[in-house]
Formats: C-alpha cells, structure tokens, sequence
C-alpha cells in the first residue's frame, strides 16, 4: 500500500515539475516502468565555478517516499564538497528526518515528509 502511494505521489510530482520547470534543472524516469528512479540533469549556474558545466545524476527515491528522504548520486564527474566521490550527495535535507545522532544538524535542516523534489532542486541543485 505505501509503495502505491509513494507511486503516485512521485508520478505527480514529476507531472507538476514539467509543468513548472525551473531553470537549469530537468528529470525523467531512467527507466518507464519504475517512477522509484529519475534521472536528472543539472547546468551549472553563471558566476560560479560550475558555469557552463551540465551535470547528470539518478535520484532513488525509498518504497515508503516522502516518509523517507530520496538518494542522489551524480553519475557525471564532478568536485563538490558535499560529492562524495562515487557521487553520492551528503546534505542535511537529505538525511533522515528526527534529532541527528552527531549533533551537527538540527532537526529542521533534515528530510521531512511534507517535503517535495521542488524542496531539494530549488535551493540545492542550482548551488551545486
């Protein structure tokens, strides 16, 4: 049941995101049949030191999406300080939501579930 909701909600969120683009960021499926996988491309912003660069990466989103946060994975070769270097993404919106076990992030900073792709892209995905 939680996987046919989580289904939907991505399939509409991917819908909305076509519907809306925001510059510099674009998705699809990697693959028809499974809505749990996009594909995103990303172009570096002017002014920074990614300009003019065109970055590919898969977002996996979990079976129980968006009580758990997606993962992101950039397949393009790339230095960022929160890249690790099999392309991993480590930001505090993407890690599990509740009380960081490290201390370091505050609760607010971190997944939540009334978050949406639109919570990761617009502040993240053009600052990479």
């Amino acid at each position: 049941m939680a996987a046919s909701q989580a289904s939907l909600l991505l399939q509409k969120q991917l819908r909305d995101l076509c519907k809306k683009p925001v510059d510099g960021f674009s998705a699809g499926l990697v693959d028809e049949s499974d809505v749990f996988e996009w594909s995103v491309s990303i172009m570096g912003p002017p002014d920074t030191l990614y300009e003019g660069g065109f970055f590919n990466a898969i977002m996996s989103f979990p079976k129980n999406y968006p009580n758990s946060p997606p993962t992101i994975r950039f397949t393009s070769e790339m230095w960022h300080p929160n890249v690790y270097p099999d392309g991993k993404v480590c930001i505090s919106i993407l890690h599990p939501p509740g009380d960081d076990p490290n201390g370091y992030e505050l609760a607010t900073e971190r997944w939540t579930p009334v978050h949406t792709i639109y919570h990761w892209k617009a502040p993240y995905a053009v600052t990479i």
